[in-house]
């Protein structure tokens, strides 16, 4: 006996007539005949009562079609399930906490589908205490955040180093700078991003003021860099930001200035689960390392 037997049996149990059972299993009816009679030899039952005119099923026959529907259902979830595993290999669950600039994300996904056009990327967007719990708990492969302070079971490893620029508006005071100096950025208000949409950048952007002891003042908090740079452009303060998270922004009369602390940058961190690193991630990882930084050069946002 084997899936085939309780396919046929399934079917003439429902239609309750072999030609149209046969129709629907599109396979001609002395066969269809031959494996019911092999089924029921095998199990050494009758399960069908035939006449010329009609089809019944015997009280064995109605037990074993409840049980054949179950066998048959769990042999097509197992079968979904392991096609679903094979095919999660060729594709990678990768999870982003924060805005990881929109020029890069492009290049990168770019050079994946170049290289690797089979292996397919999903993006999800999380708070990094989701991230972290999602790589633990195998949701996703690999996650980008501004962060590096994660759980045991996590591994955090730096991969793009983006300087640190500032936004400001035209005929705006620190213009006078071709590098800007930290303390004098924070004499003014500014204009940053909401720490709990870029947790990570916030805590960067804090660690960094305290090394030349400053407090800034902050004029608002906003969830995208499109809305700073259109406040910064009315007036409200200075923009601070990374040149990569600026690069992709387009705000006329907005000027980005680099800060004359070279060493002034936010850190992109790769984080994945501990363990070894599948071919397919192993491969993404390269190509993360080998996507370029996008320069902080001075100019105009039009």
């Amino acid at each position: 006996m084997n899936l085939r037997h309780l396919r046929c049996f399934i079917a003439v149990a429902e239609e309750l007539h072999f030609g149209r059972a046969a129709r629907r299993l599109h396979i001609e009816q002395s066969p269809l005949s031959r494996t019911i009679r092999q089924l029921e030899a095998d199990l050494g039952v009758t399960l069908l009562d035939r006449s010329p005119r009609s089809v019944r099923l015997t009280l064995a026959g109605q037990v074993f079609l409840e049980d054949a529907r179950r066998v048959l259902l769990a042999f097509e979830q197992a079968q979904t399930k392991a096609r679903a595993a094979a095919n999660h290999r060729n594709t990678l669950r990768i999870a982003l906490s924060g805005d990881m600039g929109q020029a890069r994300l492009s290049a990168l996904l770019a050079l994946c589908r170049e290289e690797a056009p089979r292996v397919g990327i999903r993006l999800f967007e999380a708070p990094l205490a989701q991230l972290v719990s999602g790589l633990r708990n195998d949701l996703y492969d690999a996650g980008f955040a501004l962060a590096a302070e994660v759980d045991s079971g996590v591994v955090a490893t730096p991969v793009w180093r983006d300087p640190l620029v500032v936004a400001l508006p035209a005929r705006h005071p620190l213009l006078a700078f071709k590098e800007v100096p930290l303390e004098e950025v924070a004499s003014y208000p500014l204009v940053l991003c909401d720490p709990q949409v870029c947790e990570g950048c916030s805590r960067q952007r804090e660690r960094l003021f305290r090394t030349v002891n400053v407090q800034p003042t902050v004029a608002e908090y906003v969830s995208t860099h499109s809305l700073m740079l259109a406040l910064v452009a009315a007036g409200y303060g200075v923009g601070f930001s990374s040149a990569a998270h600026l690069a992709g922004c387009h705000q006329a009369d907005v000027v980005v200035r680099p800060l004359g602390d070279e060493t002034a940058s936010l850190t992109t961190y790769l984080l994945r689960p501990e363990g070894e690193v599948m071919e397919p991630l192993r491969q993404f990882i390269d190509r993360v390392e080998r996507v370029g930084r996008p320069q902080g050069a001075d100019q105009r946002l039009m």
